[in-house]
């Protein structure tokens, strides 16, 4: 089930505050607010407000390690295993079989105007997820759909739909239409619920959903919460993509980086979706 504080915000019509919640409550800003408290206390309470300081500063260093984002991702999430060439096989023979099986691709977010292009880009989050689409469709024959409309992020702007954008970047970079595109959802429990209602009107028995390792977690509750009691059934079969990790000494890992704060972001961000969840 969805958190409450979520659905309270989609329903009230402040679903637009959802980033803004969301990022206040992601590092650095609580080790911010841990620093300035302690900075705050100090002349009263000397001891504790400069071990609240040292906390703060160890958060922030920890905070920016792709060592802790992977310990928490390994130790928080149960994402599952990428699919290996057997899995992959099955898939072709059964689409050669004609079983309606489709894979669906989410949307990680747009990633502005790109001068170069001249035109919307995509976040890395979702070319990744767009390649590894692509790949799949190749490797297997399965039809493709992508799932992502304007984003809490996005909504009110000019930005066009994630789909549609995924859409033209798949015919004209990647050489592969998509069958299908759903562009209204802006969020992970949208996407399911609207992707759902479009396949299975297609005659879709059977998803195999992409998207990254540490989102793939959210996303198969939600959709399976989606297909959850319908007269139809379908299957959801996860396909996770970006869990590798660069080589680097292990001394690095535990180095501050824009790379390691970036991924520990992204995996709190899915560690507190998912106890926000469990109500």
């Amino acid at each position: 089930m969805r958190g409450m504080i979520a659905d309270w915000l989609t329903s009230s019509g402040l679903g637009t505050l959802k980033p803004v919640l969301s990022a206040l409550v992601l590092p650095p800003v609580p080790f911010i607010a841990l620093a300035l408290a302690g900075a705050g206390v100090t002349r009263t309470r000397p001891l504790a407000g400069r071990w609240l300081v040292v906390l703060a500063c160890a958060g922030m260093w920890l905070g920016s390690c792709a060592g802790m984002a992977r310990w928490i991702e390994q130790h928080g999430l149960r994402e599952p295993a990428a699919l290996d060439a057997a899995q992959r096989a099955q898939l072709g023979a059964r689409a050669a079989a004609g079983e309606p099986i489709a894979i669906v691709v989410l949307g990680g977010g747009l990633g502005g105007i790109a001068p170069e292009y001249g035109d919307t880009t995509l976040s890395g989050a979702s070319l990744m997820r767009l390649r590894y689409a692509v790949w799949l469709g190749r490797q297997t024959g399965l039809p493709i759909a992508a799932s992502g409309g304007p984003g809490w992020v996005t909504v009110g702007t000019s930005a066009p739909p994630e789909a549609a954008r995924m859409a033209e970047i798949a015919r004209a970079e990647l050489a592969t239409p998509l069958r299908w595109t759903e562009s209204n959802s802006r969020d992970t429990h949208e996407n399911a619920i609207d992707t759902v209602a479009l396949l299975r009107a297609a005659g879709i028995r059977e998803i195999v959903l992409v998207t990254q390792g540490w989102h793939m977690p959210r996303a198969l509750r939600e959709f399976d919460a989606a297909v959850a009691g319908a007269a139809a059934p379908m299957r959801i079969r996860p396909a996770p993509c970006g869990q590798a990790w660069p080589v680097a000494s292990p001394w690095l890992d535990w180095m501050p980086s824009g790379d390691g704060a970036l991924r520990l972001r992204e995996v709190m961000h899915e560690v507190i979706a998912g106890l926000a969840d469990r109500r």
